[in-house]
C-alpha cells in the first residue's frame, strides 16, 4: 500500500510544483494577474498577484494519470510484467483500465472548466453563462453513467441529485477561494479523507478512485507550496472549479455505499467531509439574496472573512476553517466503524454542532462589521 501512496502522490506533487512555478513567470506576461480590490470585494490581498495556479493543479493531475494509463496498457500488453506487480493490484488492472474511460470523461469535463476559468480570470465572464456551462458539463457526465445511488426506484432522482451535487460543489470550492491556501487546503483535506475511505474502509479497495484522489491531493500539495500565506500565485477560477468538479465526480464514482457492509448510513460520508464548504456556500447565497444581490456577487460574508472580523489573522482564519473541515471529515471516517443508524446519528449531531459553532462565530463577525 505504501508504494501505491507514493506512486500516486509524489509525481503529482512534483509536476504541480514545477508547473505552478512556471505559471508564476508566464501569467504576468499574458495579463493573467489578480489586481488588489476594494473593501467590498471577495478577496483580501493587497498586491498584484499572478493567477494561473489552477494550470499547475490541472497538469499535476493530468500528467500522472496519462503516465499511469500508458504504463497500465504496457503492462497488460506484456503479461510477464504482471509478476512484478502486487497481487492485489494486478488482479484489478483490467477492471481499472475498463473504468478509466469514465475517468477520462471526468477529466474532459474538468478541462472545460479549466478553459472557462482561464477565460473568466482574463475577461470576467458573466455568472449566468458560467453556471449554464457547469450544468451542461454535469448533465453530460450524468448521461455518461456517473450518477449517485440514492435508494429510490426512479432513476431520474439520482440523476438530478448528481447534477446538483456537481454544480454545488464546484461553486462551493470556487466561493471559498478568497484567502491564501483556503480552497486548496480544503480540497487537500477532502481528497485525502476520501482516499482513506476508498482504500481502507470498504470491503475491497477501490484502486482507481482512491488513486485518483491521491493524485489530486498531490497536485494540490504542490500548488499549496506556492500558495500558502503569503501566496506568490493564486489558482484562479480555473483551479477552484477543477477541484470542485473532481471531488464531486470522484465521490459519485467511488460509491461510498458498500453492499458488503449492509450500512446505508455511510452514504452520508461525502456530506460530512464537505459539510463546511457546503454550509458556507449556502449561507453566503442566502445573505446575498436577502440583500437583493446576485448569488455570485463577491463580498466578505464567508466564514473566513467573519473570523478575520473577529480579530484573527488571515493565516489563522484559514487554519481554523481547515480544522473545522477536518473535524467533520473525521466524522465521515467514523461512520464506517459504527453499525446502524444510532451511531450515525451521533456523527450527524457532531457535524451539526460544528456548523452551529460556525453560525455563532459568523453572527459575531457580522456584528463586528456592523452588518
Amino acid at each position: 500500500m505504501l508504494w501505491f501512496l507514493i506512486a500516486c502522490f509524489i509525481p503529482a506533487f512534483v509536476v504541480s510544483y514545477c508547473a505552478t512555478a512556471m505559471m508564476k513567470r508566464i501569467a504576468p506576461r499574458i495579463g493573467l494577474v489578480d489586481q488588489p480590490v476594494g473593501v467590498k470585494a471577495h478577496s483580501t490581498h493587497t498586491k498584484v498577484t499572478p493567477l494561473g495556479g489552477g494550470i499547475g493543479i490541472y497538469l499535476g493531475f493530468l500528467v500522472p494519470v496519462i503516465v499511469a494509463q500508458l504504463a497500465a496498457l504496457w503492462v497488460t500488453a506484456n503479461p510477464e510484467m504482471m509478476e512484478w506487480m502486487p497481487a492485489e493490484i494486478a488482479s484489478h488492472l483490467e477492471g481499472v483500465l475498463t473504468r478509466s474511460k469514465t475517468m477520462w470523461a471526468i477529466i474532459l469535463g474538468g478541462s472545460v472548466f479549466v478553459i472557462m476559468g482561464l477565460l473568466d480570470d482574463l475577461t470576467s465572464l458573466p455568472w449566468l453563462p458560467r453556471l449554464l456551462v457547469q450544468f451542461l458539463v454535469a448533465s453530460a457526465l450524468v448521461a455518461g453513467g456517473i450518477r449517485a445511488t440514492v435508494f429510490v426506484t426512479q432513476p431520474w432522482v439520482g440523476m438530478v441529485l448528481t447534477v446538483l451535487w456537481i454544480v454545488l460543489l464546484t461553486n462551493s470550492l470556487n466561493f471559498l477561494d478568497n484567502m491564501d491556501g483556503l480552497s486548496a487546503g480544503i480540497g487537500l483535506i477532502a481528497s485525502v479523507l476520501f482516499a482513506i475511505v476508498m482504500l481502507t474502509s470498504v470491503s475491497e479497495p477501490r484502486w482507481l478512485v482512491g488513486g485518483a484522489l491521491l493524485v489530486l491531493a498531490g497536485s494540490l500539495a504542490g500548488f499549496l507550496w506556492h500558495n500558502w500565506h503569503p501566496a506568490s500565485i493564486f489558482m484562479g477560477d480555473s483551479g477552484s472549479m477543477f477541484i470542485g468538479l473532481m471531488l464531486a465526480s470522484l465521490t459519485i464514482l467511488g460509491t461510498f455505499y458498500d453492499p458488503a457492509l449492509s450500512s446505508q448510513h455511510v452514504m452520508l460520508a461525502p456530506l460530512c467531509v464537505l459539510a463546511v464548504p457546503l454550509y458556507d456556500l449556502t449561507t453566503v447565497i442566502v445573505i446575498r439574496l436577502s440583500k437583493g444581490q446576485s448569488p455570485f456577487h463577491p463580498d466578505k460574508n464567508h466564514f473566513s472573512h467573519r473570523l478575520v472580523a473577529l480579530g484573527l489573522s488571515r493565516k489563522h482564519a484559514v487554519q481554523t476553517v481547515h480544522l473545522t473541515t477536518l473535524t467533520t471529515g473525521l466524522g465521515a471516517l467514523l461512520l464506517y466503524w459504527l453499525p446502524g443508524w444510532a451511531g450515525a446519528l451521533l456523527v450527524i449531531a457532531l457535524v451539526v454542532c460544528v456548523l452551529a459553532i460556525i453560525t455563532i462565530l459568523e453572527k459575531a463577525g457580522r456584528r463586528q462589521n456592523g452588518d
